[in-house]
């Protein structure tokens, strides 16, 4: 006899009501279309999807040479236009596939980047210029199929609330070295310290060390205090903060590297019970004993997808 509970977890996972989106395992739910959301996240259909933008960019490239010939730009253009009704017929795709409550599509960013896209052209009939950009914007559609640039993105975002505060921290130098270069040199070098926007100007393009020695030595003939003055910004600034930075991004990646390896471990746990549930159920029956083999990896499972 099975337990009810038991029951639903094999019939959930034998009825492989998931799929890969995005990188994330996601389940199905009851008012979803199935059979349209596994078709559109599947990998054939991703890889197709891809191979059209790939197409898309490439005919948007030779439209750009003015010494195509009239047939060739007209091919580019019903090319470019194919190209459109396959990314609308996606679009209705993907937002059909949500059933019954077609608006939760838009709580995925890159549906909502699509939509912008795809759904904005029908309004813009006439403006050539906005209608090429958002072709080429098309293009940025093709980074959620790669799976490093998801990494990237996320490491990005990641890194995006320290990064605020460091670049405050740099602010504040800047504004603050900016002031006691003003004070220093402003009189003798009007053009490069005069001001405190031309002082700050001047340590911005410091932060590259370019032309460091012409200030330097335009400094040291007004004060030898400009020796500590910049040898001292290119140590804290330069070489300390802006590493700070790098830091902070390269640490966000290996966080966003880590979730990934989680991410692709579990789900592939999950491939392997899925199996497992679908070897036990082969022959209709299915015994307590192989119940309780399978809860507590399910449980743990079906936690993980929780989060996600």
């Amino acid at each position: 006899m099975i337990s009810r509970h038991g029951g639903d977890i094999v019939s959930d996972l034998a009825s492989k009501d998931f799929v890969q989106a995005y990188g994330k395992l996601e389940k199905l739910e009851d008012y979803r279309i199935k059979f349209l959301a596994r078709l559109v996240y599947s990998d054939a259909f991703e890889l197709a999807i891809a191979g059209v933008i790939i197409i898309n960019a490439a005919v948007l490239a030779v439209l750009t040479f003015p010494s195509i010939s009239a047939a060739t730009a007209s091919a580019a253009l019903l090319i470019d236009e194919i190209c459109l009704a396959i990314f609308v017929a996606e679009l209705l795709m993907r937002i059909l596939s949500y059933g019954k409550k077609p608006w939760l599509f838009f709580k995925k960013g890159w549906n909502i980047f699509d939509f912008i896209v795809i759904g904005a052209t029908p309004f813009l009939a006439g403006q050539t210029v906005i209608l090429r950009l958002l072709r080429l914007f098309r293009l940025i559609r093709i980074f959620r199929f790669l799976p490093e640039v998801r990494i990237l993105s996320t490491s990005i975002v990641k890194s995006l609330p320290p990064l605020m505060s460091m670049s405050a921290l740099i602010g504040l130098l800047l504004f603050l070295y900016g002031m006691v270069g003003f004070y220093l040199f402003g009189s003798e070098l009007p053009i490069a310290w005069g001001t405190i926007g031309a002082s700050m100007m001047s340590l911005v393009i410091l932060l590259t060390l370019e032309n460091f020695p012409v200030y330097l030595e335009e400094a040291m003939a007004v004060t030898p205090l400009a020796v500590p003055y910049l040898l001292s910004y290119v140590f804290v600034i330069v070489f300390t903060v802006l590493n700070l930075l790098i830091g902070i991004v390269l640490n966000a990646m290996d966080e966003a590297r880590a979730e990934a390896k989680d991410r692709a471990r579990d789900m592939a746990e999950f491939e392997l019970l899925a199996n497992d549930v679908d070897q036990i159920t082969a022959d209709g029956k299915v015994t307590e004993d192989e119940i309780e083999k399978l809860r507590a990896e399910v449980t743990r499972l079906r936690n993980f997808l929780k989060d996600k």
